[in-house]
């Protein structure tokens, strides 16, 4: 994530592609570039077309963590997390002359907008469902992944389905689609236990403290992956699509240069790449 300082010519070019973009109506992502420190960090000259960052040559990121696949620690990456989303991110970051930077928070406070609205981070990319109840606190970015929500058990529990979890204890993420979905659909006598996040809830059913976890469906396959003795038993086709999120009305500017790049992810190839990398 690191570029070379800005020249005159590469400043005039900026210029001229902001005044031609101006032209077509179309967001365009600036043609600054930043300088490497002496840490090796990379550090950015300001950019073509004000966002409003945090930090100024910094996309501040806020992120649930762990949510593997799609965030979890690598302390091999220059920001020491890593997983499909962090990797979309850090390539819009790239792409828009800036250096990428994680922060982990509290799911809860992020599809709230909470966070969003106290300008801890730019936006939060956390494997978040666009939804219209959400949609009152937060401006979303177009769509990235669509997903299924999903029930994982210990693999000889003997529950196949939701029904099967009749007097049984559901974990859930507190403020997730995955609760919203077992609050409507699960027995009526079975246990709704909340959990900050998936770190804990997956402990929870290691431990036997809860018989089932209903969450995304690539987080459990996951799962399944990692521990063959637990299984998924169901699947939902709930026409879940996950977003990049915004503090309302707060970032037009980065949410338009999001979508522009995100576009150019797909264009280019680089978006497939990542897809075939966590998801085969």
């Amino acid at each position: 994530m690191l570029f070379k300082k800005t020249s005159t010519i590469a400043a005039s070019v900026a210029a001229l592609a902001l005044a031609l973009t101006g032209c077509t109506g179309t967001p365009a992502a600036p043609a600054t570039s930043a300088a490497p420190s002496p840490s090796g960090a990379a550090s950015s000259s300001a950019p073509a077309v004000d966002y409003k960052l945090v930090t100024p040559g910094t996309l501040t990121v806020c992120s649930d963590i762990p949510y593997k696949p799609f965030e979890f620690e690598d302390a091999s990456t220059d920001t020491g997390y890593t997983g499909f989303d962090v990797e979309i991110v850090g390539a819009i970051a790239k792409k828009l002359g800036l250096t990428l930077k994680v922060i982990k928070a509290d799911f809860d406070a992020l599809q709230s907008g909470t966070a969003l609205v106290a300008n801890q981070c730019d936006l939060a990319a956390s494997a978040m469902t666009i939804t219209d109840e959400r949609k009152k606190n937060l401006d979303f970015a177009d769509a990235y992944y669509d997903s299924l929500q999903s029930l994982l058990v210990k693999a000889d529990s003997g529950i196949t389905n939701l029904a099967g979890t009749s007097g049984k204890r559901i974990g859930l993420q507190k403020g997730s689609t995955g609760k919203s979905y077992a609050t409507k659909n699960a027995p009526k006598d079975a246990s709704l236990i909340d959990f900050p996040d998936d770190g804990k809830m997956f402990v929870a059913l290691k431990a036997g403290q809860v018989d089932a976890i209903l969450q995304d469906q690539p987080v459990n396959h996951q799962h399944e992956v990692d521990d063959p003795t637990y299984k998924i038993v169901e699947t939902y086709n709930t026409n879940e699509q996950y977003g990049f999120a915004f503090a309302k009305d707060k970032k037009p500017e980065l949410l338009a240069a999001v979508n522009e790049q995100l576009k150019a992810l797909r264009a280019d190839g680089s978006y497939g790449t990542l897809y075939k990398k966590y998801f085969g």
